[in-house]
């Protein structure tokens, strides 16, 4: 399916569109459904997002709280448990997990830490960026191997 063939469900409807300043008899000529004069009938008129009017905007009522850490690091999650479904002495890699769709590229911004919830059941050599204390005891109590890249 492409773009362009798109259509809506049989039975479905689509609206027609509002032509505007296209004559009185149209019932959106003359002002264009704008009204008279005013802020919002100019060209390049209205007010940004957010503004009320000059009352203190919501925002800005609130208290705000916290801070964001611009150092943080950022790691994919994965648990234990999701490494089943490879086979038997496989090598899992930041790049297969990519390829099999378990982990997507852009949540993986430092790297992929891999968390020990749920139970192995296979051999396996993970390497990855990061293992919670849990998940590398799992992995080696299953006789595979952890290697922090």
């Amino acid at each position: 399916m492409k773009l362009n063939e798109l259509r809506p469900n049989a039975g479905g409807g689509t609206k027609k569109t509002k032509r505007l300043g296209r004559g009185t008899g149209s019932g959106h000529g003359k002002t264009s459904g704008k009204g008279h004069k005013g802020q919002n009938a100019r060209s390049g008129g209205g007010v940004r997002p957010g503004f009320e009017g000059g009352q203190m905007p919501l925002f800005r009522r609130i208290p705000k709280r916290g801070f964001t850490n611009i150092f943080a690091k950022e790691y994919a999650t994965i648990n234990v448990d999701d490494l089943n479904r490879f086979g038997e002495n496989t090598v899992v890699t930041p790049e297969l997990l990519f390829n099999e769709g378990i982990v997507k590229r852009g949540k993986a911004k430092d790297g992929i830490k891999i968390l020990g919830d749920g139970e192995l059941s296979i051999k396996l050599t993970v390497k990855a960026h990061k293992f919670s204390k849990t998940a590398a005891e799992k992995i080696e109590a299953a006789g595979g191997k952890v290697e922090v890249i």
